[in-house]
């Protein structure tokens, strides 16, 4: 494992937006990734790299409304590099990072189908919040943002 962690910069948009799609099973998730993410949270946004090859990213902030609480907004990892820890490296970073910040938690969410996202959040310590309804057998928040879309919450205490 060679692999280099590194602060996100502006020129990594156009490489990771053309892959995002494609590492996530095709499914149209550029939009949820605007360019501003890797302008103005580069401090707490990274970068894995295998050989000068980008395979993974985590986009997260701290909240300026909370200043304890941290926000994990976007991660991908190409699927020739899962299972080798790198979502786990981008996480560990992030929690490091934001400690450092002064956050004593961090939030994420993610959709109830995603069974591979909600295993990973709960393996990294991370509870689900309660919700208002039940979906798959755990709490779920309807509508959550605003266009019907369902989500599992997520908190980690630091």
């Amino acid at each position: 494992m060679g692999y280099i962690i590194r602060q996100i910069e502006s020129d990594d948009y156009t490489p990771i937006i053309q892959v995002v799609d494609a590492w996530w099973d095709n499914r149209p998730m550029a939009s949820m990734l605007p360019k501003l993410f890797f302008m103005h949270f580069q401090k707490s946004s990274f970068v894995v790299e295998d050989n000068g090859k980008r395979i993974g990213f985590l986009v997260g902030f701290r909240s300026q409304t909370y200043p304890n609480q941290a926000y994990i907004h976007f991660v991908g990892v190409d699927p020739r590099f899962r299972k080798n820890g790198i979502g786990r490296l981008l996480y560990l970073r992030f929690f490091t990072q934001m400690r450092e910040w002064g956050c004593t938690e961090v939030h994420s969410v993610t959709t109830p189908q995603n069974e591979r996202s909600i295993a990973f959040h709960k393996n990294m310590g991370f509870t689900v919040e309660p919700g208002d309804a039940q979906a798959n057998g755990m709490a779920v928040t309807t509508n959550y943002d605003g266009r019907g879309g369902t989500r599992v919450l997520f908190r980690k205490v630091l």
